[in-house]
């Protein structure tokens, strides 16, 4: 008897694998490494947060929430958002609570983009970007930080921008490389798109880790940006529960109409406790105000304990990241270093070159420092023998 056959299918993502964190993860695991490859915490929440979600579940709020988002939830966020960046948004019309910011950031592109239209995305890039303006029947037109200083080039961003570009998508703070962009920035982004139709994605998930005294900028602050704006952020990054995945969207209503219907039909709505819990959290500010302290801490922490090494240690900004330049340390390339640093030396590793579409290689890595202390300490110890 024949074998039943299965059909062939086209992918729609065809330059897309196995991504490197999977990898690394994994051979971090099957090694015995300190992971300090992907971007999550190795430590708790705040109990206080696991008891306020609960308190919900106990409570019986376990039916779908509203569409958008429960009403307390998008109240706090809107609350938040002008507390912090002096711009009101409408809780019930302007602001969408998400499944978490990497489900925000494609609803917006299947929102808005159509086949052959342009999005800018700006090289090295979180690797959901491209492919979900593929899925939209989109083009990613990409556009090179600055190599070095991860700085935006604008006279590269001008170029780029003609009368197919739909929106370009920005990440502040930024990942992989830990740069924030700074007001400066924004008001030259800002008079860029005016006279354009062009829409912004800006990725905001590590808003609250901007270090040595600077403001996060966010493009709610700048009225010609959050005109056009969706801005995405992410509870998970913000209160250490990233495996909840729960994040939001702020967008002009007109935006946020568009938003919503796609968002409908991709998961409808979120997780009913956690938004309960959530936004019960929120009325103390204290836990996302303190969250630079935190992890300023923590990144000089770690910096200090670099100096051990041969690695050239680059500036980190703002994120949960600190990149190093590999030169004195190994002629091997990215990738490879990062795997012989996990197997050889057992400390994982991101190597920049993966947030490449052409895989530039400029002898950099990332670290994650969302660690314990002596999570951070060990890799140094480790760190320390190269």
């Amino acid at each position: 008897m024949n074998q039943p056959r299965t059909p062939h299918l086209e992918t729609k993502l065809p330059s897309v694998g196995t991504t490197i964190f999977t990898v690394m993860s994994a051979l971090a695991t099957e090694k015995g490494a300190v992971n300090l490859g992907q971007g999550f915490p190795d430590f708790n929440c705040d109990p206080r947060l696991v008891q306020a979600v609960t308190d919900a579940m106990t409570s019986g709020l376990n039916q779908y929430p509203p569409m958008p988002g429960v009403p307390s939830l998008r109240a706090a966020v809107a609350a938040k958002i002008e507390a912090m960046y002096g711009r009101k948004y409408d809780p019930a019309t302007e602001i969408t609570i998400t499944a978490g910011a990497t489900q925000a950031i494609i609803t917006a592109v299947l929102a808005v983009v159509r086949a052959g239209d342009e999005v800018i995305v700006l090289d090295p890039c979180y690797d959901s970007y491209v492919p979900n303006i593929e899925l939209a029947g989109g083009t990613a037109v990409r556009v090179p930080l600055t190599p070095g200083t991860f700085r935006p080039d604008f006279a590269l961003i001008a170029a780029a921008i003609n009368s197919r570009t739909r929106a370009i998508i920005i990440n502040s703070p930024h990942n992989p490389s830990g740069t924030v962009w700074t007001r400066a920035d924004m008001l030259q982004l800002q008079d860029l798109l005016a006279p354009t139709d062009v829409l912004l994605i800006s990725d905001e998930v590590y808003e609250h880790m901007v270090f040595d005294g600077q403001e996060h900028q966010s493009a709610a602050r700048f009225p010609g940006l959050a005109a056009r704006a969706f801005i995405v952020s992410s509870f998970g990054k913000t209160y250490h529960v990233t495996g909840w995945k729960v994040g939001y969207v702020a967008a002009p209503e007109p935006l946020t109409t568009e938003f919503r219907k796609v968002h409908q039909f991709n998961v409808f709505t979120v997780n009913t406790p956690v938004q309960h819990g959530l936004a019960q959290y929120m009325a103390d500010p204290q836990p996302h105000l303190q969250l630079p302290a935190f992890y300023q801490r923590k990144r000089d922490l770690f910096r200090e304990g670099l100096k051990r090494t041969k690695f050239r240690v680059l500036p980190s900004e703002g994120t949960y990241f600190q990149c190093v330049d590999i030169s004195q340390v190994s002629d091997l390339g990215e990738a490879d270093f990062c795997k012989w640093l996990t197997t050889e030396i057992g400390v994982a590793a991101i190597p920049l070159s993966a947030f490449y579409e052409s895989g530039f290689d400029q002898r950099v890595v990332r670290f994650c420092f969302a660690k314990k202390d002596e999570t951070l300490n060990l890799a140094i110890d480790r760190l320390a023998k190269l």
